[in-house]
């Protein structure tokens, strides 16, 4: 029987929406990870069942099997339990990934599986906001609009009225997505560090914040452009202040707003994701 440290016990929690999605990557991460480790799979139905398992992981290290929201998911839970900094996080993803990928995570299943068992700790820098809300890599103003989603055609049938009606009910809806209206120039006052980089009077056409490393987040603004382009500005520092007009903002995967103010703070070296050997 195969023998395992304490450093190789895994939480393997899978996502209910990476289990719909591709089950097939599911099974392959399954198999990898429990043939490296001592891997304990978690299948929680929903985000109550999921919180609970990772409350319960003990001195498991806790991969996810899932899309960036599940990471963020993840990365949220563990700072507001204040367990964050002392958890080491795996992510093999399924679905969406830009996020992970932009992370340094693999984007393929088994390569993802094998940096779980192989890699290293990589200490990340996070953005806080000032309602315990996290952003792992970009926070943009206003967001990306999202694009309505197209009913599938309903199939014809001449003459069968009631045919028609039955497959319009039976036919899937598509998802309801969240009105995000067009970005358009924006009137913010943007603080760094309590310095104003922007103020009300300059329209700004897109605001991108990042968290960087040595505890300091780089903030990218592209004032509106008349005539002649506009030259973005750039800062530097730990907190950032943004207050206006009601606006909204996407933080990784998701879109929040709106608000009046918002400040977000760099937490240093806050969290740790396992990733490939350098």
């Amino acid at each position: 029987m195969a023998t395992f440290a304490t450093s190789d016990q895994l939480l393997v929690i899978i996502d209910p929406a990476a289990r719909q999605t591709d089950g097939e990557a599911v099974r392959i991460a399954k198999d990898v990870l429990s043939a490296g480790a001592a891997a304990k799979v978690c299948l929680p139905d929903g985000p109550e069942e999921f919180a609970r398992a990772l409350g319960r992981r003990g001195s498991r290290r806790p991969v996810v099997v899932g899309d960036d929201r599940a990471l963020v998911r993840t990365v949220t839970l563990l700072h507001r339990q204040r367990e964050l900094a002392g958890c080491a996080l795996s992510v093999v993803p399924v679905g969406d990934s830009g996020l992970a990928e932009s992370l340094g995570v693999p984007g393929g299943t088994v390569a993802a599986a094998r940096a779980v068992l192989d890699g290293a700790e990589r200490r990340l820098d996070l953005l806080v906001d000032d309602s315990d809300g996290v952003v792992l890599s970009t926070l943009g103003i206003p967001p990306e609009p999202v694009r309505a989603a197209v009913a599938a055609p309903v199939p014809a049938a001449a003459g069968r009225a009631w045919y028609r009606s039955l497959v319009r009910t039976l036919a899937p809806r598509p998802p309801r997505l969240p009105a995000v209206p067009a970005p358009g120039p924006s009137r913010l006052r943007i603080e760094v560090d309590g310095e104003a980089v922007v103020d009300l009077g300059q329209p700004v056409e897109a605001v991108a914040v990042t968290p960087g490393t040595g505890g300091l987040a780089e903030v990218r603004v592209r004032p509106l452009s008349v005539g002649a382009e506009a030259t973005p500005l750039r800062a530097f520092g730990r907190t950032v202040t943004v207050f206006g007009a009601d606006f909204r903002y996407r933080a990784d995967a998701a879109v929040s707003g709106p608000v009046r103010r918002r400040t977000w703070r760099v937490a240093e070296d806050a969290w740790a994701l396992v990733l490939p050997p350098a």
